[in-house]
């Protein structure tokens, strides 16, 4: 068979279900195989929309989504998908094409070495340049993509190497158990957590899988120890329970740096530096103990004293059953930190100016979608917003990127989302900047029949950068830019183009796209004034007296 059958079936073999992408002629072989196979393709209309959307197949499934690019340009667009998928622990399989090795016919045209470029930012990187090696490779690729830490991984496939025969020959899916931490790290973890006299609980990107959400809860319902999350971490608990204080949307500063600060011990479950930091470590600050799959990555504000290396849910599992309330332990402080943070969080999130305040947009969000709806976020100053405001009450409710944070993201993520979970309501919101960086998958999301709403938070600039640019002194200067009619431009590609001009017609439009079919775009002017007198000149001036 050619070699180009035989690694389809290779990825068959290990459960691959879509393949995003857009081939060049470099593919052709491996296209013409791809349609007898049970691999649906998803045609894009850029490489980096399918990245993403094969990134983000990885973070919801846990298996490597697979994505598809020609050699030279086409290759190259996959650079930021790669990186998103790098940081985010995403894991993620990337398929390029390349020029014959053999002979060249056409000198260096387009040729890139695509391998050397892929090295730092994959976990694997690897030229296909004999048939019988590629059942091999594809397996390996794949176990280096799921295992601890996930990531990407690509794999080069030439022209001619695609065409040669290879014997027919796939190796079995083998599953690894990840290993348990070490007793004494477990032991002396316990000690510390009973000594402590303010304990607290953070949840990071790494335990936002179901086995983790599981075990946290049970350790939560029965130790009492509150806890706080990052932003990559909003539901793995329920955020609705009682312990929870709110997330760390800013690394300092904020309302709930009060109780980081006064607590002596914070358990850190499932975080690591990649991640902006929830808050800085300090010599004179709270101890920490790191439960994760890997061992801490020290850094200036990220020093652990202590370290549980092993599958996380196990970790807890064991913390559990080793630990009970303790009568030393004091949460009071932290219950008026909460009390406080609620009551400085639902300052103008019933707000009805227009237009709207980023709070009160969020607010209409979370009060017209489902316990179980999806908001997939681009990256812009809302992201701030939406990690404080928005309560999660599942993990992977809230799809944000606070790790490569890379804006064009929001849209491809929603529309897998949605693939994958056809009977969930979605809701992509983007900032006006990061949707025009991807905005040409509207034709995709058309073309795919999915029901999803989009949500445009229209400033007319690059928002984040305005507000970090006054937070820094700068004049307003270089940062604003005019748009596209959105509602005509929703049009042109099938969809349906909603402009309100009220807070109330703003409601009222979303409730109605929510139960409506196709793809819904809306066009919401929102109001970033207020952003620097409460992010940067507010909370700064805050004292934790409580």
């Amino acid at each position: 068979m050619k070699t180009s059958d035989l690694f389809v079936k290779a990825l068959e073999n290990e459960g691959v279900e879509y393949i995003f992408g857009i081939p060049g002629e470099e593919n052709l072989d491996f296209l013409d195989s791809l349609q007898h196979s049970s691999i649906k393709l998803i045609l894009t209309r850029h490489e980096q929309g399918a990245g993403f959307m094969a990134a983000t197949y990885g973070r919801l499934t846990g298996k490597p989504g697979v994505c598809l690019a020609t050699l030279g340009p086409g290759a190259t667009n996959f650079v930021t998908p790669a990186a998103y998928a790098q940081l985010g622990g995403m894991p993620m399989m990337m398929i390029t094409g390349q020029k014959p090795i053999k002979e060249s016919k056409q000198g260096q045209f387009q040729i890139v070495d695509i391998v050397n470029m892929m090295r730092p930012i994959t976990k694997f990187t690897k030229q296909v340049v004999h048939g019988n090696t590629i059942a091999s490779t594809v397996r390996e690729a794949f176990r280096i993509a799921m295992e601890e830490r996930p990531g990407a991984v690509h794999i080069e496939l030439p022209e001619d190497i695609a065409a040669e025969d290879a014997e027919e020959h796939l190796f079995s899916v083998a599953t690894t158990r990840r290993p348990d931490a070490d007793s004494h790290a477990i032991n002396t973890a316990v000690e510390m957590i009973k000594k402590a006299k303010m304990p607290l609980l953070l949840i990071g990107a790494g335990a936002n899988r179901k086995r983790s959400s599981t075990a946290l809860t049970k350790f939560i319902d029965k130790t009492g120890i509150p806890f706080f999350n990052t932003q990559m971490g909003k539901g793995v608990i329920d955020e609705r329970h009682d312990a929870y204080l709110g997330t760390a949307a800013l690394s300092d500063h904020d309302f709930l740096h009060c109780a980081i600060d006064r607590a002596d011990l914070i358990i850190n479950v499932g975080h690591d530096v990649i991640e902006k930091p929830p808050f800085f470590m300090r010599d004179d600050g709270p101890k920490v103990i790191h439960v994760n799959f890997s061992p801490a990555q020290l850094d200036p504000v990220y020093f652990p004293q202590l370290d549980v290396v092993g599958d996380i849910a196990t970790s807890v599992n064991r913390l559990h059953d080793a630990l009970e309330p303790q009568e030393n332990w004091d949460f009071s402080y932290f219950y008026r930190v909460k009390e406080e943070v609620k009551l400085r969080l639902a300052k103008y999130s019933d707000d009805e100016r227009f237009p709207l305040l980023p709070q009160s947009a969020v607010r209409v969000i979370r009060d017209e979608l489902d316990e179980d709806g999806i908001v997939t976020l681009d990256n812009g100053v809302y992201k701030v917003w939406f990690a404080r405001n928005y309560p999660c009450y599942q993990n992977n409710s809230l799809l944000l990127d606070n790790a490569l944070a890379t804006m064009g993201a929001g849209l491809p993520s929603a529309m897998l989302a949605k693939l994958i979970n056809p009977k969930r309501k979605v809701i992509s919101v983007c900032g006006d900047g990061g949707f025009m960086m991807n905005s040409q998958e509207m034709e995709t999301a058309v073309r795919l029949d999915l029901n999803m709403v989009v949500i445009i938070l229209n400033d007319s600039a690059y928002g984040m950068i305005k507000w970090k640019q006054e937070g820094m002194g700068f004049n307003n200067f270089g940062l604003d830019y005019n748009n596209p009619d959105f509602v005509k431009y929703a049009e042109s590609y099938g969809a349906t183009g909603h402009r309100p001009t009220s807070h109330i017609e703003f409601r009222k439009v979303l409730q109605q796209a929510l139960e409506s079919d196709g793809v819904h775009l809306i066009d919401l002017a929102v109001d970033y004034s207020l952003n620097h007198s409460i992010l940067n000149e507010g909370l700064k001036e805050k004292i934790c007296i409580l």
